[in-house]
Parts: C-alpha cells; sequence; structure tokens
C-alpha cells in the first residue's frame, strides 16, 4: 500500500467524508470510488499482462533465434549424409570380373600324421 494508515485514521477520514458529503450523497461517492478502483485494477490487471506477453514474445523470439541458428550450423550433417548414403554400388560401374578368369589356388596334398614311437624310458614314466 501506499499510505500507512492506521483504523483511527481511517475512522477520522470516515467521518470527516460523512460531514462533508452528507449522508444522503455517500452512498452515490462510495459507488462512484468503487468503479474508479474497479477501472484502476482492469487498467494495472491489463499492463501486468501486456508486459507478460511482451517478456514472453522475447523469449519465443530468443528460442527461435537459437532454433535457426542450429538448423544453419547443422551439426549433424555428416551423419545425415552417411545414413542416406547407397550401400549398393552404382550402376555405371563395370561388373567385377567372372570366377573363371581368375586361377584358383591348387590345395597341398594333405600330410599323414606321424606319431612319434614311445621309448621305454618315456613308458616307464607314464606308468608311475
Amino acid at each position: 500500500m501506499f499510505f500507512d494508515l492506521s483504523w483511527s485514521h481511517i475512522l477520522l477520514f470516515l467521518v470527516i467524508t460523512l460531514v462533508v458529503v452528507g449522508p444522503k450523497d455517500l452512498p452515490k461517492m462510495m459507488r462512484m470510488a468503487g468503479r474508479w478502483m474497479g477501472k484502476a485494477r482492469a487498467m494495472a490487471n491489463q499492463l501486468r499482462r501486456s508486459f507478460d506477453e511482451m517478456a514472453r514474445q522475447s523469449e519465443l523470439d530468443e528460442l527461435r533465434a537459437e532454433i535457426q541458428a542450429l538448423r544453419a550450423d547443422r551439426p549433424l550433417a555428416d551423419v545425415e549424409r552417411s545414413l542416406h548414403q547407397s550401400i549398393l554400388p552404382p550402376a555405371d560401374l563395370p561388373p567385377p570380373p567372372a570366377a573363371e578368369s581368375v586361377p584358383a589356388a591348387k590345395p597341398e596334398p594333405a600330410k599323414p600324421e606321424s606319431q612319434p614311437a614311445m621309448t621305454a624310458a618315456h613308458e616307464t614314466d607314464a606308468k608311475t
């Protein structure tokens, strides 16, 4: 509040108003004062709403600018390009050479596995 009024100040104000205005016109004056207060509150609320709207609009403008900057930078553009790359070879490449023209490697002949002969010394060691 703008004024620091105690109950005694308010009572004194009401008594003086009653004497100056009179009991007959006091209700009209109170209605008029109430309307003025209502209009003042409505204007204050409208002003507050307009400030809130301006703040929201500035926040939205900042977010839009950030989104535009991200779109312009495109930090994941190379990932996107690699995802859209074809894994199939292009159609204009020549076909790979035929399998007949490549000489096949000759398989080596299998060697018979030889087992070492157990000597008498090894046989005695195996028994103990």
